[in-house]
């Protein structure tokens, strides 16, 4: 696996007019970001070796780099999920060729079920730890070198970028939530018994993503700050139908407010 890796690395460096030491996963409520991006060059999945393509519709599925003020980043527009059919490895793929590329820091965005009494539609969550409720590990099987057997997650999401996030938004008048992640592995929503549970876990939102890339950037020594935007509850009495499209249209209106945290940090 670690030659296909640094195989599809040097592809990417072909291409790369840039050295950027910041990634963005554009999840839901990120979308917009790649708006604010100049100097801009791509490529698409489909011309990289061995890279898995995105399936999901509102996920497209191109590697976007640019400059966001005077920092080069690089962006994945599109990810690959658990329940696409995609094994641990290949939804974490990209997060290791990344690590090839020589990026240091890792910005995750996701829309999840709040399981949080107190949450309403529309909340930003930064993402304070997470819960792995997935079938499979990430880092199951042979470990590459890039970390650790049994790397270190008392510190999943770092405390540095999760305080200079809390600094912004109360500069800018965002009213933000911290909180604990839970990740499975999808396509149904949850079930109102489910949301129970999870509740008394100790998660604060529920969600298909996110967790293993966070697990295999901490193996590859990438520092990561995660938030969700809340999309539907899952609590009590506020459980009502939900569908991709009522997600995709709440992570819409709650962009504005994800954009302008992330912006900041990452300049």
């Amino acid at each position: 696996m670690l030659e296909q890796i640094q195989e599809t690395a040097s592809f990417i460096k072909t291409k790369m007019q840039t050295a950027p030491e910041t990634a963005v996963i554009l999840g839901s409520g990120l979308g917009k970001l790649v708006d604010e991006l100049t100097d801009t060059y791509e490529i698409d999945y489909k011309e990289i070796p061995h890279f898995p393509v995105s399936t999901v519709e509102g996920h497209t599925g191109r590697l976007i780099f640019g400059k966001l003020g005077d920092k080069d980043i690089m962006t994945m527009q599109g990810r690959f999920h658990y329940y696409e059919g995609y094994g641990m490895k290949e939804v974490t793929y990209p997060i290791r060729v990344m690590r090839e590329l020589g990026i240091k820091k890792l910005f995750v965005s996701n829309a999840a079920g709040g399981t949080n009494p107190s949450f309403e539609i529309g909340d930003l969550m930064i993402i304070t730890d997470h819960i792995n409720f997935f079938p499979e590990h990430p880092l199951r099987g042979k470990n590459i070198s890039y970390g650790p057997r049994f790397p270190d997650m008392s510190e999943a999401y770092d405390h540095t970028l999760i305080a200079r996030a809390k600094e912004i938004a109360a500069q800018k008048g965002i009213t933000i939530r911290e909180g604990i992640y839970l990740g499975t592995q999808g396509p149904t929503y949850e079930t109102p018994a489910e949301y129970r549970m999870f509740a008394r876990w100790g998660a604060d939102a529920v969600g298909m993503s996110t967790v293993p890339e966070v697990i295999v950037a901490n193996h590859c020594g990438i520092r990561v700050f995660g938030i969700s935007v809340i999309t539907d509850l899952g609590v009590e009495g506020k459980i009502v139908e939900v569908s991709h499209e009522d997600v995709q249209r709440a992570a819409d209106a709650a962009q504005p407010r994800m954009t302008a945290i992330m912006r900041e940090m990452i300049q």
